[in-house]
């Protein structure tokens, strides 16, 4: 990811305004003193600034989500780990994403105002604001339960970036039947809520719906949208997921 060795390394020649740039600016600390100023907008290219503004905001609203029960688990820390083991991130931007958790962990956090300057920034695209929104749910889960504050706050993420409840509760229930079971195998139930049809579809319903899926979360479609490289993985294994849970129903029908 381009944008993001000159952001870690300081030489950035531009900085995001509002509560991004706020964010962006405590994290590059003392780097600001020599040569980046707030509104210098030359260096990103329209791809990077949707890059930039992903990595900012998963990384601060998945603490925010961590803290929002008032404990962040070993858990969700894990998991935050993990997604950025993931993404294969060096040291310095390991920090960077850590520096960000922890800014979203903090009680003034503005959530609202941080969620609707990242759906400008990229633009309103569905697929990849909803790629956003499992990641969240995903660290919600991260636990093995969901507390009532953070399901509110997926409500509240949900609510500003343009999805209805209903669909909040739908990739709920889909990330609940991509959890492992007890083997690590993938039951039919977990197959079926994955592609979030019911056993009496039909063969066209679910073929339909997984059309769907791939679709939504084609790594190649989703980088092109903004998605950052390093976050090509998660795609990739969502996709693969996707893939075994349709091959397992096409069995049944």
């Amino acid at each position: 990811m381009a944008w993001l060795g000159t952001f870690i390394g300081g030489t950035l020649g531009f900085v995001f305004g509002g509560p991004l740039g706020a964010m962006v600016g405590a994290v590059l600390g003392g780097n600001l003193d020599r040569g980046l100023k707030m509104g210098d907008q030359a260096s990103l290219g329209d791809q990077e600034r949707v890059q930039a503004a992903f990595f900012t905001t998963t990384f601060s609203v998945m603490g925010h989500v961590a803290k929002a029960d008032g404990h962040v688990s070993a858990q969700e820390i894990s998991s935050a780990k993990n997604i950025m083991t993931q993404m294969q991130l060096s040291a310095p931007q390991r920090k960077a994403a850590i520096k960000f958790f922890d800014q979203g962990k903090a009680d003034e956090f503005p959530l609202i105002d941080v969620l609707r300057q990242f759906k400008k920034e990229c633009h309103g695209r569905r697929n990849l604001i909803q790629m956003f929104i499992e990641i969240q749910i995903a660290t919600a889960l991260a636990d093995g339960k969901v507390d009532p504050d953070e399901k509110r706050i997926l409500y509240t993420i949900g609510e500003v970036l343009g999805f209805s409840r209903s669909q909040i509760d739908h990739l709920f229930n889909i990330a609940n039947g991509a959890a492992p079971s007890a083997n690590d195998t993938l039951t039919s139930t977990q197959a079926y809520k994955i592609l979030g049809v019911s056993k009496g579809s039909s063969e066209a319903e679910v073929k339909k719906a997984y059309r769907r899926l791939m679709s939504q979360h084609h790594p190649d479609k989703l980088v092109a949208k903004g998605l950052p490289d390093e976050m090509v993985k998660l795609a990739t294994e969502k996709t693969q997921e996707i893939r075994k849970a349709y091959d397992l129903v096409k069995k049944e029908l």
